[in-house]
């Protein structure tokens, strides 16, 4: 067989920054800007209202919403050992993590709709003051991130349930993680900053 007619077989590059990943880091990009453009709204308003919380508006409940805050922190330690898990060979560690993590952002999601609830009760709704309009829309604009990865997470418990991840394989996973974990960091600051400031 002469060298012309000899088939060059070529193995495909894997990039250095795997799709999934990549993707993700340009779509959280996008997310940080528009978390910043919320946060510098709420600090300007802020810094130019006379009365910022009206004396007869609604408590904010400060010390039920740190342990929320903790609930979902530790949602974050979960999705990041799961992630460890499934790399290590360990998928049916991996998976179980996954599901904790879900368990913990779905019990953050419904102790948030449960002080909304109370608050509107109470009277603080959305035009009661512009501290409250700011409020709903930032913490709802951080609910729906949650359940929109709650969403995500549970695509991806699927296939890990089917043991699509491996440790040669598991670039969803990761890009899962990453927006995972950007859920759970953005929320700190705005804890303080609306809760606590």
């Amino acid at each position: 067989m002469s060298v012309a007619t000899q088939s060059i077989q070529v193995r495909p590059r894997r990039s250095a920054i795997p799709n999934p990943v990549l993707g993700m880091a340009l779509f959280l990009f996008t997310e940080v800007m528009l978390f910043s453009g919320l946060l510098a709204a709420y600090i300007v308003l802020r810094g130019q209202a006379d009365n910022w919380a009206p004396l007869d508006q609604a408590l904010l409940p400060i010390i039920s919403t740190a342990f929320n805050t903790l609930l979902l922190l530790a949602s974050g330690l979960t999705m990041w050992f799961s992630v460890s898990a499934v790399a290590d060979g360990r998928q049916r560690t991996g998976k179980n993590l996954l599901a904790v993590t879900g368990l913990l952002g779905l019990t953050f999601v419904v102790l948030q709709g449960t002080e909304w609830i109370a608050l509107i009760e109470h009277g603080l709704t959305s035009s009661s003051s512009i501290f409250a309009s700011l409020f709903y829309t930032i913490v709802g604009c951080h609910a729906l991130h949650v359940v929109s990865a709650l969403i995500a997470l549970g695509v991806v418990f699927g296939r890990a349930a089917r043991q699509r991840y491996t440790p040669a394989n598991y670039d969803g996973l990761l890009a899962m993680r990453m927006y995972w974990i950007f859920v759970v960091l953005v929320w700190p600051p705005l804890y303080v900053l609306v809760y606590l400031w």
